[in-house]
Protein backbone atom coordinates (compact mmCIF):
# COMPACT_ATOMS: atom_id res chain seq x y z
CA UNK A 1 0.00 0.00 0.00
CA UNK A 2 2.85 2.38 0.87
CA UNK A 3 4.59 1.76 -2.46
CA UNK A 4 1.30 2.42 -4.29
CA UNK A 5 0.85 5.74 -2.44
CA UNK A 6 4.44 6.82 -3.08
CA UNK A 7 3.98 6.20 -6.80
CA UNK A 8 0.56 7.78 -7.35
CA UNK A 9 -0.02 10.17 -4.43
CA UNK A 10 1.17 13.32 -6.22
CA UNK A 11 -1.08 12.93 -9.30
CA UNK A 12 -3.98 12.15 -6.95
CA UNK A 13 -3.15 15.25 -4.87
CA UNK A 14 -3.20 17.41 -8.01
CA UNK A 15 -6.53 15.97 -9.15
CA UNK A 16 -8.05 16.61 -5.71
CA UNK A 17 -6.67 20.16 -5.74
CA UNK A 18 -8.31 20.85 -9.11
CA UNK A 19 -11.62 19.18 -8.24
CA UNK A 20 -12.04 20.81 -4.81
CA UNK A 21 -10.31 24.14 -5.38
CA UNK A 22 -13.09 26.19 -3.77
CA UNK A 23 -13.14 24.14 -0.58
CA UNK A 24 -9.34 24.05 -0.31
CA UNK A 25 -9.05 27.84 -0.45
CA UNK A 26 -9.82 28.10 3.28
CA UNK A 27 -6.77 25.93 4.07
CA UNK A 28 -4.31 28.27 2.37
CA UNK A 29 -2.95 29.74 5.67
CA UNK A 30 -1.93 26.22 6.76
CA UNK A 31 0.54 25.74 3.88
CA UNK A 32 3.58 27.50 5.45
CA UNK A 33 3.24 25.37 8.60
CA UNK A 34 3.07 22.19 6.54
CA UNK A 35 6.21 23.22 4.64
CA UNK A 36 8.06 24.03 7.86
CA UNK A 37 7.20 20.70 9.45
CA UNK A 38 8.06 18.88 6.24
CA UNK A 39 11.47 20.57 6.06
CA UNK A 40 12.16 19.92 9.74
CA UNK A 41 11.78 16.19 9.14
CA UNK A 42 13.97 16.40 6.04
CA UNK A 43 16.66 18.51 7.72
CA UNK A 44 17.05 15.87 10.41
CA UNK A 45 19.02 13.95 7.77
CA UNK A 46 21.74 16.60 7.43
CA UNK A 47 24.30 18.34 9.66
CA UNK A 48 25.74 21.86 9.76
CA UNK A 49 28.95 20.67 8.09
CA UNK A 50 26.91 19.62 5.06
CA UNK A 51 25.75 23.17 4.36
CA UNK A 52 28.23 25.02 2.16
CA UNK A 53 28.28 26.60 -1.28
CA UNK A 54 29.99 24.66 -4.07
CA UNK A 55 30.94 25.42 -7.67
CA UNK A 56 27.65 23.82 -8.74
CA UNK A 57 25.67 26.25 -6.56
CA UNK A 58 27.45 29.28 -8.02
CA UNK A 59 26.64 28.10 -11.55
CA UNK A 60 22.96 27.55 -10.67
CA UNK A 61 22.76 31.00 -9.04
CA UNK A 62 24.29 32.56 -12.17
CA UNK A 63 21.65 30.86 -14.33
CA UNK A 64 18.92 32.05 -11.96
CA UNK A 65 19.92 35.73 -12.22
CA UNK A 66 21.64 36.08 -15.60
CA UNK A 67 19.16 33.70 -17.22
CA UNK A 68 16.11 35.55 -15.92
CA UNK A 69 17.39 38.88 -17.24
CA UNK A 70 18.28 37.32 -20.60
CA UNK A 71 14.84 35.72 -20.99
CA UNK A 72 13.12 39.03 -20.27
CA UNK A 73 15.25 40.97 -22.75
CA UNK A 74 14.68 38.31 -25.43
CA UNK A 75 10.88 38.27 -25.11
CA UNK A 76 9.96 41.85 -24.26
CA UNK A 77 9.87 42.85 -27.94
CA UNK A 78 7.11 40.27 -28.49
CA UNK A 79 5.03 41.06 -25.40
CA UNK A 80 6.09 42.66 -22.13
CA UNK A 81 3.64 40.65 -20.00
CA UNK A 82 4.89 37.42 -21.57
CA UNK A 83 8.48 38.51 -20.90
CA UNK A 84 7.65 39.23 -17.25
CA UNK A 85 6.01 35.82 -16.83
CA UNK A 86 9.00 34.04 -18.36
CA UNK A 87 11.50 36.04 -16.32
CA UNK A 88 9.87 35.29 -12.99
CA UNK A 89 9.83 31.56 -13.78
CA UNK A 90 13.63 31.68 -13.98
CA UNK A 91 14.22 34.28 -11.26
CA UNK A 92 12.09 32.42 -8.69
CA UNK A 93 14.22 30.76 -5.99
CA UNK A 94 14.36 27.04 -5.29
CA UNK A 95 11.23 25.59 -3.68
CA UNK A 96 11.28 24.85 0.03
CA UNK A 97 10.12 21.34 -0.83
CA UNK A 98 13.03 20.68 -3.22
CA UNK A 99 15.22 18.96 -0.56
CA UNK A 100 12.29 16.65 0.23
CA UNK A 101 11.83 15.59 -3.39
CA UNK A 102 15.61 15.24 -3.83
CA UNK A 103 15.65 12.89 -0.84
CA UNK A 104 12.80 10.80 -2.25
CA UNK A 105 14.65 10.54 -5.57
CA UNK A 106 17.86 9.47 -3.84
CA UNK A 107 19.67 12.77 -4.39
CA UNK A 108 21.95 14.77 -2.11
CA UNK A 109 19.63 16.52 0.36
CA UNK A 110 22.38 18.69 1.87
CA UNK A 111 23.34 20.07 -1.54
CA UNK A 112 19.74 21.00 -2.40
CA UNK A 113 19.10 22.34 1.12
CA UNK A 114 22.17 24.59 0.90
CA UNK A 115 21.14 25.92 -2.50
CA UNK A 116 17.54 26.41 -1.35
CA UNK A 117 18.73 28.53 1.59
CA UNK A 118 21.06 30.73 -0.49
CA UNK A 119 18.70 30.92 -3.47
CA UNK A 120 15.76 32.15 -1.40
CA UNK A 121 17.72 34.58 0.77
CA UNK A 122 19.61 36.07 -2.19
CA UNK A 123 16.29 36.74 -3.94
CA UNK A 124 15.37 39.03 -1.05
CA UNK A 125 18.15 41.37 -2.22
CA UNK A 126 18.18 40.77 -5.99
CA UNK A 127 14.48 40.52 -6.88
CA UNK A 128 13.49 44.07 -5.78
CA UNK A 129 16.26 45.46 -7.99
CA UNK A 130 15.13 43.44 -11.00
CA UNK A 131 11.43 44.04 -10.54
CA UNK A 132 11.71 47.75 -9.83
CA UNK A 133 13.39 48.21 -13.23
CA UNK A 134 10.63 46.51 -15.24
CA UNK A 135 7.61 46.84 -12.95
CA UNK A 136 4.56 48.97 -13.51
CA UNK A 137 4.99 52.64 -12.68
CA UNK A 138 1.97 52.53 -10.39
CA UNK A 139 3.73 50.16 -8.03
CA UNK A 140 6.14 52.03 -5.78
CA UNK A 141 6.96 49.59 -2.99
CA UNK A 142 10.10 50.65 -1.06
CA UNK A 143 13.09 48.31 -1.17
CA UNK A 144 13.13 47.78 2.60
CA UNK A 145 9.41 46.86 2.56
CA UNK A 146 9.82 44.24 -0.14
CA UNK A 147 13.00 42.94 1.46
CA UNK A 148 11.37 42.58 4.87
CA UNK A 149 8.29 40.87 3.43
CA UNK A 150 10.35 38.28 1.58
CA UNK A 151 12.78 37.84 4.47
CA UNK A 152 10.09 37.20 7.07
CA UNK A 153 8.30 34.83 4.70
CA UNK A 154 11.39 32.82 3.85
CA UNK A 155 13.25 32.61 7.17
CA UNK A 156 10.54 30.93 9.30
CA UNK A 157 9.84 28.35 6.60
CA UNK A 158 13.40 27.47 5.59
CA UNK A 159 15.87 28.56 8.27
CA UNK A 160 14.05 27.89 11.54
CA UNK A 161 13.32 24.20 10.84
CA UNK A 162 17.00 23.69 10.02
CA UNK A 163 18.25 25.14 13.31
CA UNK A 164 15.56 23.32 15.29
CA UNK A 165 16.71 20.05 13.69
CA UNK A 166 20.32 20.82 14.65
CA UNK A 167 19.24 21.68 18.19
CA UNK A 168 17.23 18.47 18.54
CA UNK A 169 20.26 16.48 17.42
CA UNK A 170 22.23 17.93 20.33
CA UNK A 171 19.48 17.87 22.96
CA UNK A 172 17.77 14.55 22.20
CA UNK A 173 19.68 12.24 19.84
CA UNK A 174 17.08 9.47 20.24
CA UNK A 175 14.18 11.69 19.20
CA UNK A 176 16.32 13.03 16.36
CA UNK A 177 17.02 9.50 15.15
CA UNK A 178 13.33 8.56 15.20
CA UNK A 179 12.43 11.57 13.09
CA UNK A 180 15.40 10.89 10.81
CA UNK A 181 14.04 7.41 10.12
CA UNK A 182 10.50 8.67 9.39
CA UNK A 183 11.24 10.57 6.17
CA UNK A 184 8.13 9.22 4.43
CA UNK A 185 6.04 11.53 6.65
CA UNK A 186 7.56 14.55 4.90
CA UNK A 187 6.38 13.15 1.58
CA UNK A 188 2.78 12.93 2.80
CA UNK A 189 2.99 16.46 4.22
CA UNK A 190 4.27 17.71 0.87
CA UNK A 191 1.41 15.99 -0.96
CA UNK A 192 -1.05 17.70 1.40
CA UNK A 193 0.55 21.10 0.83
CA UNK A 194 0.57 20.46 -2.91
CA UNK A 195 -3.17 19.75 -2.90
CA UNK A 196 -3.85 23.10 -1.24
CA UNK A 197 -1.48 25.04 -3.54
CA UNK A 198 -2.98 23.48 -6.68
CA UNK A 199 -6.44 24.46 -5.44
CA UNK A 200 -5.28 28.05 -4.98
CA UNK A 201 -3.72 28.15 -8.44
CA UNK A 202 -6.93 26.87 -10.04
CA UNK A 203 -8.93 29.54 -8.21
CA UNK A 204 -6.49 32.20 -9.42
CA UNK A 205 -6.64 31.08 -13.06
CA UNK A 206 -10.45 30.95 -13.02
CA UNK A 207 -10.58 34.44 -11.51
CA UNK A 208 -8.53 35.92 -14.37
CA UNK A 209 -11.00 35.63 -17.26
CA UNK A 210 -11.10 38.93 -19.13
CA UNK A 211 -10.86 37.48 -22.63
CA UNK A 212 -7.03 37.28 -22.68
CA UNK A 213 -7.01 33.55 -23.29
CA UNK A 214 -4.52 33.63 -26.18
CA UNK A 215 -1.90 35.35 -24.04
CA UNK A 216 -2.67 33.03 -21.12
CA UNK A 217 -2.21 29.95 -23.31
CA UNK A 218 1.12 31.28 -24.62
CA UNK A 219 2.25 32.03 -21.06
CA UNK A 220 1.34 28.47 -20.10
CA UNK A 221 3.35 27.02 -23.00
CA UNK A 222 6.37 29.24 -22.27
CA UNK A 223 6.31 28.32 -18.57
CA UNK A 224 6.20 24.63 -19.53
CA UNK A 225 9.20 25.02 -21.85
CA UNK A 226 11.15 26.93 -19.20
CA UNK A 227 10.26 24.33 -16.58
CA UNK A 228 11.53 21.43 -18.71
CA UNK A 229 14.66 23.34 -19.77
CA UNK A 230 15.55 24.15 -16.17
CA UNK A 231 15.15 20.56 -14.98
CA UNK A 232 17.16 19.20 -17.92
CA UNK A 233 19.87 21.90 -17.68
CA UNK A 234 20.17 21.47 -13.92
CA UNK A 235 20.56 17.71 -14.25
CA UNK A 236 23.18 18.03 -17.00
CA UNK A 237 25.24 20.53 -15.02
CA UNK A 238 24.77 18.56 -11.81
CA UNK A 239 25.97 15.34 -13.46
CA UNK A 240 29.40 16.94 -13.95
CA UNK A 241 29.68 17.24 -10.14
CA UNK A 242 28.03 13.90 -9.28
CA UNK A 243 24.89 15.81 -8.26
CA UNK A 244 22.46 15.05 -11.09
CA UNK A 245 19.29 15.03 -8.99
CA UNK A 246 20.42 17.94 -6.82
CA UNK A 247 21.13 20.04 -9.91
CA UNK A 248 17.77 19.24 -11.48
CA UNK A 249 15.73 19.96 -8.35
CA UNK A 250 17.78 23.01 -7.40
CA UNK A 251 17.27 24.71 -10.76
CA UNK A 252 13.92 23.26 -11.84
CA UNK A 253 11.76 23.17 -8.70
CA UNK A 254 10.68 26.72 -7.87
CA UNK A 255 9.17 28.58 -4.92
CA UNK A 256 6.09 29.53 -6.95
CA UNK A 257 4.14 30.94 -4.00
CA UNK A 258 6.81 33.59 -3.49
CA UNK A 259 7.08 34.12 -7.25
CA UNK A 260 3.34 34.78 -7.57
CA UNK A 261 3.48 37.40 -4.80
CA UNK A 262 6.47 39.13 -6.40
CA UNK A 263 4.71 39.26 -9.75
CA UNK A 264 1.43 40.59 -8.37
CA UNK A 265 3.26 43.22 -6.32
CA UNK A 266 5.61 44.61 -8.98
CA UNK A 267 4.50 43.42 -12.41
CA UNK A 268 1.42 42.94 -14.55
CA UNK A 269 -0.87 40.60 -12.53
CA UNK A 270 -1.55 38.53 -15.66
CA UNK A 271 2.15 37.61 -15.67
CA UNK A 272 1.63 35.74 -12.38
CA UNK A 273 -0.02 33.01 -14.45
CA UNK A 274 3.55 32.06 -15.37
CA UNK A 275 4.57 30.86 -11.89
CA UNK A 276 0.94 29.87 -11.25
CA UNK A 277 1.04 27.32 -14.05
CA UNK A 278 4.70 26.49 -13.41
CA UNK A 279 3.63 24.77 -10.19
CA UNK A 280 1.55 22.37 -12.28
CA UNK A 281 4.37 21.62 -14.69
CA UNK A 282 7.03 21.12 -12.04
CA UNK A 283 4.86 18.75 -10.06
CA UNK A 284 4.06 16.76 -13.18
CA UNK A 285 7.82 16.44 -13.67
CA UNK A 286 8.28 15.47 -10.02
CA UNK A 287 5.44 12.96 -10.21
CA UNK A 288 7.07 11.33 -13.25
CA UNK A 289 10.48 11.27 -11.57
CA UNK A 290 9.10 9.70 -8.40
CA UNK A 291 7.05 7.18 -10.38
CA UNK A 292 10.14 6.26 -12.41
CA UNK A 293 12.23 5.99 -9.23
CA UNK A 294 9.71 3.65 -7.58
CA UNK A 295 9.30 1.61 -10.76
CA UNK A 296 13.04 0.91 -11.00
CA UNK A 297 14.38 -0.59 -7.71
CA UNK A 298 18.05 -0.15 -8.58
CA UNK A 299 18.95 3.31 -9.78
CA UNK A 300 22.32 4.59 -11.05
CA UNK A 301 24.36 6.84 -8.79
CA UNK A 302 22.58 10.12 -9.49
CA UNK A 303 22.75 12.44 -6.53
Amino acid sequence: MQKFLEKYLLPVAMIIGIAFHNQLAVLSPVTPYLLSLMLFITYCRISWSDIHLTRLHYILLAIQYVGSASVYLALRQLNDTLAQAAMICVLAPTATSAPVVAGILGGNIASVAAFSLFSNLSVAFIAPLYLSLIGQTGSEVPFITSFWYIFRKVVPIIVFPFFIALLLRKVSPKAHQKIRSAQIVSFYLWATALTIVIGNVVNFVIAQGGGKYTLEIIIGIISLIICLLQFVTGRKIGSKYDRTIAGGQGLGQKNTVLAIWLTQTYLNPVASLGPGLYVLWQNLVNSYQIWKKKAVPKNPKTK
